[in-house]
């Protein structure tokens, strides 16, 4: 009987730890391997590298109290015929370590197309001065892709939101 109460005890905190150690959404909410394309240097396409500052934290009231955001990080493609590509997708932490890419190989977005990265509200890993570097290839003289973050928090009644914009940096 002792056995069996040892066992019981022992699944059930396996079972807790196993919750504990559950993967966060934001690792992978796209399967990119569907959006993975091959580009060749014959392409003759533009490069560049754009940065996005996200918040997986925010002060309130002091710097020792923080809110945990979900954040909605939009690659957009706004060129009405044409399909970009972003080559790759890093995630940096507050003090500049990068936390995990996305994706390095080049993924498509086609005309009028949104592919979306979301940061869990739990996944506190980027810190209050996340950011994102995206490195993107396009065709010349057409509309470069534009990054936008959304952060959101909710409790009972109360919310707060806001947004930043990319900007490009090479």
């Amino acid at each position: 009987m002792q056995k069996l109460v040892l066992i019981v005890l022992s699944l059930f905190i396996l079972s807790c730890a196993e919750k504990t150690q559950k993967e966060v959404s934001s690792m992978h909410p796209v399967n990119w391997n569907n959006r993975m394309t091959t580009l060749s240097a014959s392409d003759s396409l533009v490069q560049g590298i754009s940065y996005l500052s996200v918040y997986s934290q925010i002060y309130s009231e002091t710097e020792h109290r923080t809110h945990n955001l979900t954040g909605t990080i939009s690659m957009r493609n706004t060129n009405l015929r044409d399909t970009i590509y972003i080559r790759k997708a890093e995630y940096f932490d507050t003090r500049g370590n990068s936390i995990r890419t996305y994706f390095n190989k080049p993924i498509y977005i086609q005309p009028m197309e949104t592919v979306e990265i979301v940061i869990d509200e739990k996944d506190q890993s980027g810190g209050t001065g996340a950011n994102f570097l995206f490195q993107w290839s396009i065709k010349p003289n057409i509309h470069e892709p534009y990054f936008e973050g959304v952060m959101i928090s909710t409790s009972g009644s109360q919310g707060l939101s806001f947004t930043t914009k990319g900007i490009r940096v090479e």
